[in-house]
């Protein structure tokens, strides 16, 4: 299966690089998007937070119990209770405003009213948190409320308050006050976070198990435009990890949501082809093996479809539909299914059929633009040439699979990734870059941003109903379809009626020997990039440019004023006495090591990244 770039996952990423490492330095957006994506506080039906709005007390009742762990049990349009004299029993936040009672967090007035329009000060908020935490009054040193007051800063509740007694909070106020609460400690010394059952480290709450948590789905669309318990006009939609909309969902997309966040993440991930196997048992299977990949069926409804009680048996032909992560949410049967992959044929052999012995067919591997190797079975003899350009069609019906000829187009890539010449990309186009043996490597358009790409590098496109490109099959234009490594040794045994050499070299850290043979390459010691052909046996070998590197960052490093990029998976080795130790990036700078970068350097459009950085400490 192939690994998935979730956008959850990335967004996760981004918003976790404006968290803060300590709460006294926390950015505003940072703690938003946490409360946010807690649900304790979200934005009013236009999506605006308000945050310079003060905060009445039924409101504090509110974030109170989304705070609490009765965050699930009560809500918005729960039936409402008659406690005081101003909260009737249709008062939209009495079931809220009974709880923070009856847990004692906050009070009434002994006129036997609650006030819930007044707006809420300092030491009655800080009073309440605590409550919150365990502290009651004989716990504290002191009058109220010089003593909340006191014990609030304490605990790091204050920390970005700048309201002093008698002040009147505001929505920001209340948003730093309950991020503070996550991690401060309760009466029994537990970090708060833990006890609503997130994890915190170093301080800091868990922010991808926060967004996880808080998440409503998986759902199936069935084509119409979701309902959603918030505004469609305030709602941030991605879709295969990219900014969309909600008019851009389409049949069968899967999807999740977030309402604090008023966030919906969309998946259009389907694999179509044959049951080959449902495990443990075709009764209550779960995992299912379609087009040669296992997935694992993580809703009852895939369950129940799949199984020998939905009317699934071995040999059917489905599509399924894959959540966010990876897994099967749902699964299509019958006319609807209608699936193409495009890609270059892996290995093609011939067997007989898993149900019929009888029944010779062929299987054929695709690495398809999807980013997945699918394998595929036909009822046919036919050979499929290894680096072949083909097409399978998945219908009801079974699968077939025909042969390309190629389709090219020529142009640069704009600087954002989005079109081809004059061509544009879809926004969820699959991209393989590809060579004739077989090799190939699943890329995102932005990977191709700012290269020149002739007939010559692409080898297959397809247009959407827009006319956009929607997959993009490449000839070796990004150098990914390589391995790398460093060439340590080189032993010529070589004689004038024969060659003998053996090759040592270093690959992700581990010393790799090709045994003495009759090959030659023309490289010298250094970094290599190598191509293997199907059956695992060095095809061709090449060298890497060396360069030495003045800066280095994640991203980039600079020899003088050329820069260069720097792969996501360079492989970077410590030398010391002669000897290589495989290290990490970010284990080495500039400044205290001389570094040597290797990068590739043979031709390809969207190449010349730095594949191997060697490191000698400076004396």
């Amino acid at each position: 299966m192939k690994k998935r770039i979730s956008l959850l996952i990335l967004t996760v990423c981004l918003l976790c690089s404006l968290l803060p490492t300590t709460a006294a330095a926390a950015s505003e957006t940072g703690v938003l998007q946490t409360i946010q994506a807690m649900g304790i506080m979200v934005g009013d039906e236009n999506g605006n937070m308000n945050l310079d709005n003060n905060v009445t007390r039924a409101e504090f009742a509110t974030l109170l119990a989304r705070s609490s762990v009765y965050k699930d049990t009560v809500g918005d349009g729960d039936v409402g209770y008659s406690l005081f004299s101003d909260v009737k029993s249709g008062h939209w936040a009495s079931s809220y405003i009974k709880l923070a009672v009856e847990q004692g967090w906050m009070i009434g007035y002994t006129d036997g009213s609650f006030r819930p329009s007044n707006t809420i000060t300092l030491e009655e908020a800080c009073t309440a948190v605590l409550r919150l935490l365990g502290y009651d009054t004989a716990s504290l040193a002191g009058t109220f409320p010089t003593a909340q007051l006191s014990k609030a800063s304490a605990l790091g509740l204050r920390d970005q308050i700048s309201r002093t007694q008698g002040d009147l909070m505001t929505r920001r106020d209340c948003m730093y006050l309950f991020y503070n609460l996550m991690t401060a400690e309760n009466s029994s010394g537990q970090i708060y976070a833990t006890t609503l059952g997130y994890s915190v480290t170093n301080g800091e709450v868990d922010y991808a198990a926060v967004v996880s948590d808080n998440l409503s789905g998986p759902y199936i669309s069935d084509g119409s435009t979701p309902e959603l318990p918030f505004a469609a006009s305030s709602a941030t939609v991605y879709r295969d990890g990219k900014l969309s909309s909600l008019s851009a969902i389409n049949l069968y997309d899967v999807y999740y949501y977030n309402s604090g966040m008023q966030t919906v993440w969309v998946y259009s991930d389907r694999i179509s082809g044959t049951v080959s196997a449902l495990s443990p048992s075709s009764l209550s299977p779960t995992s299912v093996t379609v087009a040669g990949n296992t997935y694992s069926l993580t809703t009852p409804e895939a369950v129940y479809q799949l199984s020998t009680l939905g009317g699934t048996a071995i040999g059917d032909t489905v599509m399924l539909l894959l959540g966010m992560d990876g897994s099967v949410v749902g699964v299509v049967t019958g006319s609807n299914i209608d699936t193409t992959y495009y890609g270059v044929v892996v290995s093609s052999s011939r067997g007989v059929n898993d149900t019929d012995s009888a029944v010779v067919e062929t299987r054929v591997q695709v690495a398809c633009t999807d980013g997945t190797v699918h394998t595929f079975s036909v009822d046919r003899s036919t050979s499929y040439t290894v680096g072949r350009l083909v097409s399978v069609s998945v219908t009801e019906g079974g699968t077939t699979i025909r042969t390309l000829s190629e389709r090219s187009t020529s142009g640069r890539v704009n600087s954002s990734g989005t079109s081809l010449g004059s061509l544009d990309f879809a926004e969820n186009v699959r991209i393989l870059d590809t060579t004739s043996d077989g090799a190939y490597a699943s890329i995102t358009a932005s990977r191709l941003a700012g290269a020149n790409l002739s007939s010559s590098h692409v080898r297959y496109y397809v247009l959407n109903s827009d006319g956009e490109i929607s997959d993009l099959i490449l000839n070796d234009v990004t150098g990914d379809t390589w391995d790398y490594g460093y060439l340590v040794s080189i032993a010529d045994y070589s004689t004038s009626l024969n060659i003998n050499v053996t090759y040592s070299y270093l690959r992700d850290g581990t010393t790799v020997t090709i045994p003495a043979s009759n090959v030659k390459y023309s490289v010298t010691t250094g970094g290599i990039a190598i191509r293997s052909d199907e059956n695992g046996a060095i095809d061709s070998m090449r060298n890497l440019e060396s360069v030495r590197l003045t800066e280095l960052g994640t991203l980039s490093a600079a020899a003088g004023n050329q820069r260069y990029d720097v792969a996501e998976d360079v492989q970077v080795y410590l030398r010391r006495d002669g000897a290589y130790y495989l290290t990490s990036l970010s284990a080495v700078d500039a400044d205290s090591y001389n570094l040597t970068g290797w990068y590739d350097s043979f031709g390809c459009p969207a190449g010349g990244k730095i594949r191997v950085l060697i490191a000698v400490e400076k004396s």
